[in-house]
């Protein structure tokens, strides 16, 4: 069987097919009988839906035409459960569902309860039937789908992974850190909304809880992240349920979050993830969030992408925003879009749209022998930064491209080899 991927896919306007190197594209792409990207935007036609309050950083929607555009490069499978889901909130998600479902597109980690989001889908391809499990880490309390009960309907959202996390402090700063509670009476309030039933969670003496920060009185200073036991349950039950379905098993993991000090290193806790789900049956695992390329480790001959990076990037060329995008940067509804964009960005020199890095990604085929890892082949692209802006952010085939190094010395630390081949692109070994 053989497979393509690309990360994160930020489209917020119609593609021609006619830029340079589409065809080049289009033509890794179809190798693979599975052709996955990660949908990173809502579908919604404009003055249809609520905004949130809140968005995944930029309120991002665009016509349902797009997938149209999408599709014509081959794609035939995506997850958009990622923090943008419900930047136009529960009308904007449900929206987006409707779309990518008519599509035809196969699709996971939304639905209209839990079980749904939470369930694989499959595909179908004449070298046997794939299912699709997605999970999302960067996430807030509103897009979680809830479940469905004998007298509750379930609540729309998405398939999430929590990330239980405290600070632990050893013995003498954490009597310092309750010396400071104390003086200020920061949490007298929480104290007798705890007396009367309003908040669960560990208590005692050696548990801390300010501005919701756990803080823990242990041997060692240090931040501690782990993923919640109840998804971890319902991701290996999934994975199990597609075993019996399906000859292979992805699971899409979106995840912001850093690890050490480099937006290139993945969390720890995305590190265990992704070798639980492989430990329990999945065959690979499709990273994509924090918009750059994250390592590649082959664990137990399955391959781990971290993060393939963007495919499509397409921030500046959103046509509208609601009042709490502008108030943000100290503007109101009556400026443009430009104004607020170029506000954010501090006149166009800072964000993601002159980092060169979210410019710089990889196109991974890989080939599989009863689920096992027989090859697997990276083609760098580049997305275009300036020029046309019709073109920009837009996506083209990189025979000689100097980010590779970099990124193939990350990936050693991992134990996997980046080979050159006279074609520009590398093969990895392992």
């Amino acid at each position: 069987m053989k497979f393509t991927a690309v990360g994160d896919v930020i489209i917020s306007r119609r593609i021609q097919e006619d830029f340079e190197g589409y065809e080049d594209l289009t033509e890794i792409i179809r190798q693979g009988d599975v052709r996955f990207f990660n949908l990173e935007t809502t579908l919604n036609e404009e003055g249809e839906c609520y905004a949130s309050e809140a968005s995944g950083g930029t309120w991002l929607r665009t016509d349902p035409a797009v997938l149209d555009d999408v599709k014509k490069w081959g794609f035939n499978m995506t997850s958009f459960n990622n923090n943008h889901a419900m930047d136009f909130s529960f009308e904007g998600l449900l929206n987006t569902l409707e779309s990518v479902e008519k599509s035809g597109l196969v699709h996971a980690g939304v639905g209209r309860n839990l079980a749904e989001a939470s369930a694989p889908r499959y595909l179908e391809t004449e070298r046997g039937r794939v299912a699709l499990i997605s999970v999302n880490t960067t996430l807030m309390g509103q897009m979680i789908a809830g479940e469905q009960t004998g007298r509750m309907k379930g609540r729309p959202g998405v398939n999430p992974l929590r990330v239980n996390q405290h600070v632990e402090l050893e013995k003498e700063e954490f009597a310092t850190l309750q010396a400071i509670i104390q003086k200020t009476g920061i949490n007298v309030q929480r104290e007798i909304e705890k007396r009367e039933g309003y908040h669960g969670g560990v208590g005692g003496n050696n548990v801390e809880t300010v501005g919701g920060i756990q803080f823990v009185c242990g041997e060692n200073t240090r931040w501690v992240r782990r993923c919640d036991a109840r998804d971890l349950a319902r991701v290996k039950q999934a994975i199990y349920e597609a075993s019996l379905q399906a000859d292979y098993i992805m699971v899409s993991l979106h995840s912001h979050e850093i690890g050490e000090a480099e937006k290139e290193e993945p969390a720890d806790f995305a590190k265990e993830f992704a070798r639980f789900c492989i430990d329990n049956g999945a065959n690979a695992v499709v990273g994509h969030g924090p918009h750059l390329l994250r390592p590649i480790e082959i664990y137990k001959n399955a391959p781990i992408f971290y993060s393939l990076g963007d495919f499509v990037l397409q921030l500046y060329n959103i046509e509208y925003a609601p009042e709490d995008f502008y108030e943000q940067y100290g503007l109101d509804s009556k400026a443009t879009v430009h104004e607020l964009l170029k506000k954010r960005s501090k006149d166009f020199t800072i964000g993601l749209m002159t980092d060169e890095r979210m410019f710089q990604s990889v196109i991974p085929f890989w080939e599989t022998e009863n689920g096992e890892l027989r090859s697997l082949r990276l083609y760098p692209i580049t997305l275009s930064m300036t020029g046309n802006k019709s073109k920009v952010g837009l996506p083209r085939l990189e025979k000689d491209a100097e980010f590779m190094s970099a990124f193939a010395k990350r990936c050693e630390r991992y134990g996997t080899k980046l080979c050159k081949n006279p074609d520009g692109s590398y093969e990895c070994r392992w």
